[in-house]
């Protein structure tokens, strides 16, 4: 059952948070996806910047949202998740209307770091509201609720993020920044139906960034970035690799990609309910990595059949659920209540960080290497997801709790 918080009045609050979370989840994912699709042609075609400018502008952006995570999450710790999470939400709104005024290299870079600093933030205040509101014997189960619909959102927009693309006019996009920025909006709009709940007492003792003082959680961050490099490989890495290196038809991709999303669709959730402590977590994140092993073993036999790619995609897919399941157990298990929100910005700087350094490295490692490349990737994955559980156990040791690792 999930617990009912109490208003900033004390007086229990019966609202669905779950639920309403994932209606927000869905409203700002369908933005998303359709900024995701359509994005880099408007900044290239529309607005006229050369790939380079595009690609380091939004480097840029996610480098400076990956700094402001921890902060941010301190923000919403001290000032409560829930207004902070309105406040960013409209702030990326702001954010992507910008994009739409931006004529220039240097106005870009200036609108890319709000939206990295604003989204990153959001997402470290949306996991503090969601430790606010759950069981924490729940917030695996319900974070991927939310991963699934996210991912439903995400192929609605990347739909209409399509149709974009195929208009291919300054007001087909145009249109599709509005609607982006009226997700966000929406989404702002949803969350204010949430209970106002307390923020987290002060601690009276220790530095108000403490985070940043965990090594344990430090390595523990580490590893589920690099076990996060797997983000690219269907969207930049193996389409090159298939036009470069196969005779698989073009339609592959788009298959592949549905294979991504609908098994998280279905999968997600009966996944994470084998999650129950930080055991089962670390096993599936080491399990994650094995799993990822036998994915890019399967990529580097596709030159010879294209059968091999849907096979590929389906087990690099088994590996992200599997990843996804541990890595929310653990990073909310071993954060303090009183300091979730940095505690949670600071784990998702791994998505940054692949989002940042992914498609280059993989790039050159995969196409510069062949079948080598793939196979030290696959090596990378295992080794990472073997480590989780040692940094596991060192983190309770440090913190004197390792009885709880069961």
């Amino acid at each position: 059952m999930h617990r009912r918080p109490e208003t900033v009045d004390g007086r229990p609050e019966t609202v669905d948070g779950p639920r309403i979370l994932a209606h927000a989840q869905f409203a700002n994912s369908v933005g998303d996806g359709a900024y995701l699709v359509a994005s880099t042609f408007y900044f290239a075609r529309i607005v006229g910047l050369p790939a380079a400018e595009i690609g380091l502008g939004l480097t840029l952006g996610w480098a400076v949202g990956t700094l402001a995570g921890v902060p941010l999450g301190h923000l919403a710790d001290r000032r409560g998740p829930r207004g902070v999470a309105v406040l960013l939400a409209i702030a990326t709104a702001v954010a992507v209307v910008s994009f739409m005024f931006v004529g220039s290299f240097a106005p870009f870079v200036l609108v890319a770091c709000l939206y990295g600093t604003a989204q990153t933030g959001l997402s470290a205040a949306r996991q503090a509201l969601l430790a606010g509101l759950v069981e924490p014997a729940e917030r695996t189960v319900v974070r991927a609720a939310l991963q699934a619909t996210l991912n439903g959102g995400l192929a609605v927009g990347a739909g209409l993020g399509g149709l974009a693309l195929w208009l291919d006019t300054p007001a087909a996009y145009l249109t599709l920044f509005a609607m982006d920025a009226v997700s966000f909006l929406v989404a702002a709009a949803l969350l204010l139906r949430l209970p106002a709940a307390r923020p987290a007492p002060v601690p009276a003792t220790g530095p108000k960034l403490a985070v940043l003082r965990d090594r344990p959680y430090a390595v523990i961050t580490l590893i589920n970035a690099v076990l996060l490099f797997y983000m690219p490989l269907l969207s930049v890495v193996v389409p090159l690799w298939i036009a470069e290196r196969t005779a698989a038809p073009s339609w592959v991709v788009s298959a592949l990609l549905l294979i991504n999303t609908g098994s998280v669709l279905l999968f997600q959730v009966r996944m994470a309910r084998r999650v129950t402590g930080l055991r089962s977590a670390s096993s599936s994140v080491r399990q994650a990595g094995l799993v990822m092993l036998a994915a890019c073993v399967v990529f580097a036999l596709s030159p010879y059949g294209w059968m091999f790619l849907l096979v590929a995609a389906a087990l690099l897919v088994v590996g992200e659920m599997l990843l996804a399941a541990g890595a929310w157990e653990i990073s909310f298990g071993l954060a303090p209540d009183d300091r979730q929100g940095q505690y949670q910005g600071f784990f998702s700087t791994g998505v940054a960080v692949a989002r940042m350094l992914g498609p280059v490295a993989l790039t050159a490692l995969v196409l510069g290497g062949g079948t080598l490349g793939w196979l030290l990737l696959g090596a990378l994955f295992v080794t990472a997801g073997a480590a989780m559980a040692p940094a596991v156990r060192w983190a309770l040791t440090r913190s004197g709790t390792a009885a709880r690792f069961c």
